[in-house]
């Protein structure tokens, strides 16, 4: 696919024998990833990832190691978060990275490392696989929100190693990633020690860290390690992970991609840049339902449900990065509803199971990335689709829904159990209760009806925004698109982050909604990106100069 953003084509896809930055490492029912940064193998070309610093090259092999975790390893119930260097945890993300990268990049590439650390919190919650990090030296920035990440805390007492989130008092912005969010909202620090610790850059240290509940405990370098066994083993005698079993190995998705065009086995994208917008297909399975859970292990990542949303996670975050004028996303599905709606019902059947578990969890943080992808999505239901069950979820995270009402053709979409609440937005919200916010008794009844419902039928009931015959189908869809693609991209990301999570707000909305607002103000600042602005003078002999005035 074109980059037209000037930047090296990501590759999102990596093995453990791979990494260059992480080490992953199981010992029963403790694994360990620990930290050590090769300072050289850079995401881009400029900087250096010193004191164990990161780019996005170290934050997708993160990615990659808790996904493995999940799937491959059933017998580890808690992973360890250490650093290999002596001394330094993780000083967080890379500053002179993000001083040369355009604000686009900076963006995305705090969406996405926040989406990772939501991951680890998601499994940590509904995997049974806790997270504790043993800071094992200085922990700054990012370092430190990976460190909130965790369920538990563990700082080194050696009189130097400490946690901080540095950003405001040296860099002129804010913890991208969920810092401030979490330490109050998840850590429950009190406001004012909070207000103390985001404007003191050299951090918090030993018992008072404690105090402040910035850390669960603290030992001396003396009983560290000992400590942290300890502590790891406690935590996996709470898990119902099974003790032993056979998880699935994640292969190479080997997707085609040319200048125009990104294609899997079940998903493919095509890029019409003369009017900015993207056809992303996703084709139905072809075949039945698994005889067992184990017929379904056999299958490896090749079962539909896990390698076609494998595929799909894989083509969002590529139009993310690769793809920054892509404005508007046509959503497109093929194939024969009723394998869908069965696979749907398969998974409902054996939800309990560890492995199917984390393949609904994966298919839910999926489309969690679609619900967060700045793009206008425009969802088209056509004779020949297969919006049903799991894939109607891909239209009701649409901004629009258009279906074509043609008697002689039939067209239809469908729910399923999956529709029920199983693959929750970041609100904590079915898509349905989200749609139908002001009727919370309707998804409920919808669900009820089961069957299929026509064009007249979902736009009677509102599961699709238009429903035109096919006289008008054509022109209205395409003036749709049209209309979208002449309106100010900044002005939509903003309606469309505004309109797309409604309802209650949760600690994962509010670290976007303010990723959104933030990042996209202060990040654009001179006082942050200006020649003399904070993030720009780092590292050098020059003092940062500020407009003093407040806005």
């Amino acid at each position: 696919m074109a980059n037209s953003a000037a930047l090296p084509r990501i590759s999102w896809e990596t093995t453990p024998d791979g990494y260059r930055h992480w080490a992953l490492s199981v010992d029963g029912p403790v694994a360990t990833l620990a930290l050590n940064v090769t300072e050289d193998a850079t995401f881009a070309p400029g900087y250096k990832l010193k004191l164990n610093s990161y780019d996005l090259g170290v934050d997708i092999e993160l990615a990659d190691a808790v996904q493995r975790v999940r799937f491959e390893h059933p017998e580890v119930r808690t992973v360890v978060l250490t650093s290999l260097r002596d001394r330094i945890f993780c000083a967080g993300a890379n500053i002179f990275m993000l001083g040369q990268s355009s604000h686009a990049f900076k963006v995305n590439f705090c969406k996405f490392t926040n989406e990772t650390r939501l991951a680890i919190e998601d499994a940590s919650a509904h995997s049974g696989i806790m997270f504790l990090a043993a800071v094992n030296g200085t922990c700054a920035g990012g370092g430190y929100e990976l460190a909130l990440a965790c369920d538990e805390i563990l700082l080194v007492d050696d009189g130097n190693s400490s946690v901080s989130l540095p950003e405001t008092p040296l860099l002129g912005v804010l913890p991208g990633t969920g810092g401030l969010t979490r330490v109050i909202d998840k850590r429950k620090v009190r406001r004012d020690l909070a207000d103390v610790f985001g404007t003191l850059a050299e951090g918090v240290k030993g018992q008072r860290a404690v105090e402040w509940r910035l850390v669960d405990a603290v030992h001396p370098k003396s009983q560290f390690t000992g400590a942290v066994r300890r502590r790891a083993v406690e935590l996996a005698a709470r898990s119902d992970r099974p003790a032993a079993g056979t998880g699935i190995m994640l292969g190479s998705l080997n997707p085609h991609v040319s200048a125009d065009d990104l294609r899997y086995s079940t998903v493919r994208v095509a890029v019409k840049r003369a009017s900015r917008t993207a056809d992303l297909v996703v084709t139905g399975p072809d075949g039945g339902c698994p005889a067992s859970v184990e017929a379904m292990t056999q299958s490896g990542d090749q079962f539909w449900p896990l390698r076609a949303f494998r595929e799909l996670d894989d083509a969002l975050l590529r139009l993310r990065f690769d793809e920054p004028e892509i404005g508007t996303i046509v959503i497109k599905t093929e194939g024969d509803p009723a394998p869908v709606l069965a696979l749907d019902r398969w998974l409902h059947a054996y939800r309990e199971h560890w492995l199917v578990r984390e393949i609904v969890h994966f298919i839910k943080r999926t489309l969690k990335r679609l619900d967060l992808t700045s793009r206008s999505l425009f969802a088209v239901v056509e004779p020949g689709s297969c919006f049903a069950g799991s894939l109607f979820e891909l239209a009701l995270a649409s901004d629009r829904i258009y279906m074509l009402n043609d008697p002689d053709r039939p067209n239809t979409v469908a729910l399923s159990p999956m529709n029920a609440g199983m693959l929750p937005m970041g609100n904590g919200l079915s898509r349905l209760q989200a749609r139908f916010y002001a009727e919370p008794d309707l998804p409920a009844e919808l669900l009820s009806r089961g069957g299929h419902f026509t064009a007249g039928e979902a736009l009677e009931c509102g599961l699709v925004s238009f429903a035109p015959d096919d006289l008008d189908w054509d022109d209205e869809v395409r003036l749709a698109v049209e209309e979208r693609a002449s309106l100010s991209p900044d002005a939509l990301t903003a309606m469309e982050a505004n309109l797309r999570l409604v309802g209650p707000e949760t600690m994962e909305t509010k670290i976007f909604g303010r990723l959104s607002a933030w990042q996209n103000w202060i990040f654009q600042r001179p006082n942050a990106v200006g020649e003399r602005g904070a993030l720009k003078v780092y590292g050098s002999a020059t003092r940062a100069e500020f407009d003093w005035k407040r806005t």
